[in-house]
């Protein structure tokens, strides 16, 4: 009996500590090194994506575009010679023609406003990005966590049942038990066995997923997680609009889409006007030396006998308008979705109060009631197994919240086009700076 009382008493202080202390410190590194922090994983996956790379060199290939943009069209230089000439009296004759074009007023800066608005899209398609990379980076990082802290509180678990299946088999042995005891205990051990595999499995999953982020292979060793974060206030719902209106990169991108189609629009206007090519030359086929030196200049006859350019104009405005109602539809709905995270947000932290202030409480005392009434004789064993398996699932689900925490927090920050850190200059949402700021789990 000591043995047995011995046994539950450890489980019941184990596994509620289990719930609150971070996986670091239950768990060793993947490769031997320290514990991966967040803020560190982020900066590493920043420093080595893929795909943030590839789009860093897409938008230095939109900047360097914007010089050939605005640049004037090559020169051009023309040469032509009168074959039966040759051996005559005045020898070879020949022309020379060298010629510029000059496109209207105000053509080459709509199209170098046009390429800077491009680039200045491509910029902002890889500060969307990385906001994509940043939220993912702190998912994987929260399922990393959550899956590390998990296996520990089953493999403690599994442990400590396996004592007290010895102490069951040893009570059944001297016939002060009963063989259900024994079956229900390893019936337990059983299928806290199956989930450790599938954590095992699902550990790999994430491993492989967190690799893929900083362009490594699949099996690359990862160390184990540190504690995340606390939660903090959230700031109302009218800043985080604001936030998201006046910093988003989506919008951002869409609004300089709306600036390239309006310079496409000014072009379409200023293809009414015709552009100029001037020439000069020397013609040696001219009998009067006067004459032979020449220059002149050329236009094209902006006709709209085909309506192309009215269709042209036509097209720019409609284009122009089709990206100034998705800019609309885009805030319409990126609003919502930051509403709805922010609710989500909200939601988990009620539920996370609710574990730490009653259901993790709850549990550990009707464990203790159940090892009370075990021990006086009134109560079985299998109410004992029974009360120690819902603690067991209330930590697990309490560690699942932490998770769920990080992974809306960051689709929060997806949606608010910033990191929630960055909000009060640097302050976070309690008001705390990095001397008071709130420790971790």
């Amino acid at each position: 009996m000591n043995k047995i009382l011995r046994v539950f008493f450890a489980l019941t202080i184990a596994f509620p500590l289990s719930g609150v202390v971070s996986a670091a410190s239950t768990q060793t590194p993947v490769d031997g090194t320290e514990s991966l922090h967040l803020d560190a994983f982020v900066s590493e996956v920043l420093a080595h994506n893929a795909s943030l790379k590839a789009l860093t060199h897409a938008v230095e290939a939109a900047r360097e575009r914007i010089a050939a943009a605005g640049a004037l069209p090559d020169p051009s230089l023309s040469y032509a010679g009168a074959p039966d000439t040759a051996g005559g009296r005045r020898g070879f004759q020949d022309r020379v023609e060298i010629s510029q074009v000059l496109p209207w007023p105000g053509k080459l800066d709509l199209q170098s406003e046009k390429a800077s608005a491009a680039a200045n899209a491509s910029e902002q398609s890889l500060q969307d990005q990385r906001l994509q990379t940043i939220a993912a980076a702190k998912q994987l990082y929260a399922e990393w966590s959550y899956v590390h802290a998990s296996l520990a509180l089953k493999h403690q678990h599994r442990d400590l049942l396996q004592d007290v299946i010895q102490v069951a088999e040893a009570r059944y042995s001297a016939g002060k038990a009963l063989q259900q005891d024994v079956l229900q205990a390893q019936v337990e051990a059983a299928s806290i066995d199956t989930e450790i595999m599938s954590h095992r499995r699902r550990i790999s999953e994430v491993q492989a997923l967190i690799n893929a982020l900083l362009n490594k292979a699949p099996d690359s060793p990862l160390a184990a997680p540190a504690a995340l974060p606390l939660p903090t206030k959230i700031p109302g719902l009218p800043e985080l609009q604001r936030s998201a209106l006046d910093q988003h990169p989506e919008l951002h991108r869409l609004r300089q889409n709306i600036a390239a189609a309006e310079s496409q629009l000014g072009l379409a206007k200023k293809d009414y006007f015709p552009d100029f090519k001037f020439s000069g030359g020397y013609n040696s086929l001219w009998d009067d030396p006067d004459k032979r030196w020449w220059l002149g200049v050329t236009i094209n006859i902006p006709f709209d006998i085909s309506n192309k350019r009215d269709a042209s104009k036509n097209a720019a405005k409609a284009e122009l308008m089709r990206q100034q109602w998705a800019l609309s539809d885009r805030e319409s709905y990126l609003l919502a979705e930051l509403a709805q995270a922010r609710a989500r947000l909200e939601e988990i932290s009620g539920i996370l109060a609710i574990y730490n202030d009653r259901l993790v409480p709850l549990a550990r005392q009707s464990v203790n009631a159940a090892l009370a009434d075990y021990r006086s004789g009134k109560g079985r064993f299998l109410s004992l197994i029974d009360a120690q398996r819902k603690q067991l699932r209330t930590d697990d689900s309490r560690l699942r919240t932490q998770a769920n925490y990080l992974r809306e927090l960051s689709a929060l920050e997806r949606y608010t086009g910033n990191q929630l850190a960055d909000f009060e200059h640097g302050k976070n949402f309690a008001g705390a700076t990095p001397d008071n700021a709130p420790n971790q789990w």
